[in-house]
C-alpha cells in the first residue's frame, strides 16, 4: 500500500511539473523521407520509368518467389528466408549500383557543362538558352534532363519552376549548385558568374582527379569486403540441395545460427565499408 502511495505521488508530482512546463513549438528538421530518397535513388540511376512504389513492390516480388523457390529445393523454411531477403535487397542493391556508376560518370561530365555554360554566357546568351544549349552541345548522358528544361521552359516561360524541374530530374549535389548559382544571377543580376563557373570548373576538375587515385586504392578493400560476405552464403546455397544437412536448420538453433551470422556479417560489411568510404557529397540544395 506504501508503495502504491509513492508511486500515486510522484505521478502526480510529475503532472503538476508538466503542466507548468511550455510546450516546444520548434520542430526538429527532418531528412528526406524514404519515398523521396528513393525517387533521388531513381533518378540518379536514370530510371525515369520506375516509381519508388514499383522498386518496392520488385523487392518484395523477387524475394517471395526465391523464398518459395529454396523453400521447394532445402525444405527448410529459415534458410529460404535468408535467401528471399537477400533477393529481396536484389533489385535495390542493382539500382544503387548503377546510380553509383552513373555518379561517377557524371562527376567527369560536370566540368565540360560548367565550361559550356561560361562559353554561354561571355558569348552573350540569356541563361534559358545557355540551359538549353546543353541539350545539344553538352554531354550525351546529361542531354536529356537539360532538353526537358529547355521543353518546360518554351512552354511555360517561368524560369524558377523550370530550375526546380530540372533540379528534380538531376538529383545531384553538382547540378543543385549549378542550379542556383544561376537562379540567383538571374535575380540579383551577376557580373562575376562567368568567372564564378570557371572557378567551379577548375574545382571540379580537380576534385576527379583526388577522386579517382583514392578509388584505385580503395577497390581492393571493397572487393575484399564484398568477397568475405558473399564466401559463406554461397556455401549454404550448395549445403541447400542436401536435405539431411540444410534440415538441421529447422531448428531454433539453427534459425538462430542464421540470424547471427547474417547479423555479423551486415555489421562487418557496412564497417569495412564505413572504413573505405570516400564522402560523397549530399543535395544540401534539394
Amino acid at each position: 500500500m506504501g508503495i502504491l502511495l509513492g508511486l500515486m505521488f510522484g505521478l502526480g508530482l510529475v503532472l503538476i511539473i508538466h503542466s507548468f512546463l511550455k510546450p516546444s513549438t520548434t520542430k526538429a528538421p527532418s531528412g528526406p523521407s524514404l519515398y523521396e530518397r528513393l525517387d533521388d535513388l531513381l533518378a540518379q540511376a536514370g530510371i525515369e520509368a520506375v516509381t519508388p512504389g514499383q522498386l518496392l513492390s520488385v523487392c518484395v516480388g523477387v524475394g517471395t518467389f526465391v523464398f518459395l523457390v529454396m523453400f521447394v529445393v532445402s525444405g527448410a523454411a529459415p534458410v529460404a528466408l535468408a535467401f528471399g531477403v537477400i533477393a529481396g535487397y536484389g533489385p535495390l542493391s542493382l539500382v544503387r549500383y548503377r546510380a553509383r556508376s552513373r555518379r561517377q560518370e557524371l562527376r567527369e561530365l560536370w566540368p565540360d557543362v560548367v565550361d559550356n555554360l561560361a562559353s554561354s554566357v561571355r558569348a552573350g546568351l540569356s541563361l534559358p538558352e545557355a540551359l538549353s544549349q546543353i541539350a545539344v552541345r553538352g554531354p550525351q548522358p546529361l542531354r536529356r534532363p537539360f532538353q526537358r528544361f529547355a521543353e518546360d521552359y518554351r512552354a511555360t516561360g517561368r524560369f524558377n519552376e523550370c530550375l526546380d524541374q530540372l533540379k528534380r530530374n538531376l538529383a545531384d549535389p553538382v547540378g543543385d549548385r549549378i542550379v542556383e548559382s544561376l537562379r540567383i544571377a538571374r535575380e540579383v543580376g551577376g557580373s562575376d558568374l562567368g568567372r564564378l563557373l570557371r572557378t567551379l570548373s577548375s574545382f571540379l576538375r580537380e576534385d576527379v582527379r583526388t577522386r579517382a587515385e583514392l578509388q584505385a586504392r580503395q577497390s581492393w578493400t571493397v572487393n575484399a569486403a564484398r568477397l568475405a560476405v558473399a564466401a559463406p552464403w554461397l556455401v549454404l546455397g550448395f549445403m541447400s540441395f542436401q536435405r539431411e544437412i540444410i534440415a538441421r536448420y529447422n531448428s531454433a538453433l539453427g534459425f538462430a545460427v542464421l540470424v547471427t551470422g547474417a547479423v555479423v556479417c551486415v555489421i562487418a560489411y557496412r564497417l569495412m565499408l564505413r572504413i573505405g568510404r570516400l564522402p560523397e557529397e549530399e543535395r544540401v540544395l534539394r
